[in-house]
């Protein structure tokens, strides 16, 4: 799998040097201007425009998605139950809710996918979005990147947790910002979790910034505040070892 195909061109970023010593101290780096600007308008039409999201989240013991014809057929009140249900097992624990579209499981199954996200999870898989990794970490072990598109609406969110599964060969998640505009105080922050349980660093979810970090580490994404003027859109997903044999 290569990027020859497509059209997307790393960012000053993600080709500007001397970012390891910052990522080894830290373990983590926020990369404003990782993609192309013509590429991140692309896709991020694309995520505005895509009727696909299904919405995933954990509700006692069931983390599960909910189809976009499942979900229009729930009344407002079925809808508010399940949320309400979903938050009372959040308080207690891991809990999450937002709305994805599985890119690389689509792609991989030759499943229809809107052509801009394949052409990106083409790119991701490409050498040079591999390369850029490997010199960002100092860790070229990397060959698969997966990729699930997100949207946080309002009442969205989602758990501390650090991404460590075991069989799942992540070596760091990435989180590719396409919100156009966004307020620190609309929420959606990814939030960064020392040992003691304070927030060590948070970054606001800005158009076009690549945030990347080393697995596993704690981290959460905010909830998403009622009075939040947009969705949070993102693509994310984790650089992997070894390539998945199916679906994952």
């Amino acid at each position: 799998m290569d990027d020859s195909s497509t059209t997307i061109a790393l960012g000053e970023a993600l080709r500007a040097p001397g970012k390891q010593a910052l990522f080894a101290h830290v373990r983590r780096l926020h990369l404003p201007g990782a993609l192309d600007p013509a590429a991140a308008e692309r896709l991020a039409t694309a995520l505005e425009a895509t009727p696909d999201w299904e919405r995933t989240l954990v509700d006692g013991e069931r983390q599960f998605d909910v189809p976009p014809a499942e979900l229009a057929a729930m009344s407002p009140q079925a809808q508010v139950a399940l949320h309400r249900s979903v938050y009372e097992t959040a308080r207690a624990g891991f809990g999450y809710l937002f709305e994805t579209v599985r890119i690389s499981n689509l792609v991989r199954a030759g499943r229809p996918v809107d052509p801009a996200f394949a052409e990106l999870f083409r790119f991701l898989n490409g050498p040079a979005f591999l390369q850029a990794i490997a010199d960002l970490t100092g860790d070229d072990r990397g060959v698969y990147v997966d990729a699930q598109a997100t949207r946080y609406l309002p009442g969205f969110f989602l758990n501390s947790h650090n991404d460590h599964v075991e069989g799942r060969d992540r070596l760091f998640a990435y989180v590719l910002n396409l919100s156009r505009e966004w307020r620190t105080d609309w929420g959606g922050l990814l939030l960064f979790h020392d040992e003691a349980g304070n927030v060590a660093e948070g970054y606001a979810p800005a158009f076009n910034a690549l945030n990347l970090f080393a697995v596993p580490q704690r981290h959460s994404v905010s909830l998403v505040a009622p009075f939040a003027g947009a969705p949070r859109l993102s693509i994310t997903g984790w650089i992997r070892s070894r390539v998945p044999e199916g679906e994952d």
